[in-house]
């Protein structure tokens, strides 16, 4: 048990711990997203992801789309196999190296791709009408500043000692 002196130092106030909060927040903001994508289409969070960054990408890699929709390789590989069991999206071999498996959108995928479009973006319009200019402003320079300090740490992270 921690001495009385030290228990400000020693205890974590998560309510206040920005990674903690801001875990949370993106948490309940994918599940309350997938709400409206979820029973009607029959796509969970991860394949939804698969779907988005394959509609950007049009043609990309699974080792490609589990380095950028944040989610571990065996959720993006069984998204992936889900997707493609219900025609939504298409594998092929890559022309340069034959053993590396491209995906990309079918016209099925696309269909939904294009109806879930919609409501993302009203979902979107709804969460950040609570904000106002001033505060849409905020928040972009804010995430703006905490992607540089992360990008920052990963560069110092990544060069060698000595």
């Amino acid at each position: 048990m921690p001495r009385e002196t030290d228990a400000e130092t020693d205890m974590l106030d998560l309510d206040r711990f920005l990674p903690y909060r801001l875990a949370v927040i993106a948490a309940r903001v994918s599940k309350a997203l997938s709400t409206l994508y979820a029973e009607r289409f029959g796509i969970s969070i991860p394949e939804w992801r698969v779907i988005a960054h394959l509609a950007r990408s049009e043609r990309i890699s699974v080792r490609d789309i589990h380095a950028r929709v944040n989610l571990d390789k065996v959720k993006v590989s069984r998204a992936v196999s889900r997707l493609e069991a219900a025609g939504l999206l298409l594998k092929s071999s890559n022309a340069a190296d034959a053993r590396l498996l491209e995906i990309s959108l079918s016209d099925a995928g696309w269909a939904v791709y294009r109806q879930i479009v919609p409501l993302a973006t009203g979902f979107e319009r709804d969460l950040m009408g609570v904000l106002d200019d001033a505060d849409h402003e905020a928040l972009e320079r804010i995430f703006g500043k905490l992607n540089g300090q992360l990008d920052r740490r990963v560069a110092t992270e990544s060069l060698p000692e000595g």
